[in-house]
């Protein structure tokens, strides 16, 4: 009989006190976070994401469930959001947008392989590659993030807690010191954001 797989939630740091207590806690905690991330790597992530639009390269992003929807967020903002009529657009696909390609891939050949599969499918050399995985550890997302790189697809990946696999394959690595799926979470939310308006006020600034 198999095991039930451990729920990640208990690798959480967990907040005690007060319900006043943990906000303030989860505050600290994730204002720790976001500014423990380099911004000179979020300046390079920034400067591959610059790159591959004006080579009119597309961005592919991965991550699975709150990530997933991260991804999603993020095609949404860094493709409409910094949309000016003088510059390129970034292009950008979520790939568990299209659910029935991504549960035919899972089906027939497994979930490790549904993003590499696609990456395989759909990436080119003047591409890249946004992975998003809290723990860094996610066998599917690595296993993108190795085919990206065997298409020589640069990758910037977005990680928690030690950063994992993820922290260390990454060309740009956004990692959240932090121990709570939550509040890694957040940060990347946060970092989506800063990214996204980061280019929108060069664009409409001229900076």
């Amino acid at each position: 009989m198999s095991q039930t797989p451990q729920d990640p939630r208990s690798k959480n740091e967990i907040f005690q006190g007060s319900l006043e207590s943990v906000v303030a806690q989860y505050a600290d905690r994730y204002a720790q976070g976001l500014k423990a991330v380099s911004a000179s790597e979020i300046q390079k992530a920034i400067d591959l994401i610059l790159a591959c639009t004006s080579r009119r390269g597309m961005i592919w992003v991965v991550g699975n469930g709150g990530s997933s929807a991260i991804a999603d967020h993020l095609c949404c903002d860094w493709t409409k959001g910094t949309h000016h009529a003088q510059h390129p657009t970034i292009r950008s696909v979520s790939l568990s947008s299209n659910v029935a390609l991504l549960t035919a891939l899972a089906n027939d050949f497994s979930f490790g392989e549904a993003y590499a599969t696609q990456v395989k499918f759909y990436a080119q050399s003047s591409d890249l590659l946004i992975a998003i995985s809290s723990s860094g550890n996610s066998d599917n997302i690595i296993a993108a993030v190795g085919e990206a790189r065997a298409r020589s697809v640069p990758v910037i990946g977005l990680s928690g807690f030690s950063g994992g696999r993820l922290r260390e394959l990454a060309d740009v690595s956004l990692h959240v010191p932090v121990n709570n799926y939550g509040i890694v979470e957040d940060v990347h939310q946060s970092l989506m954001h800063i990214i996204a308006q980061s280019i929108a006020r060069q664009r409409d600034h001229g900076k």
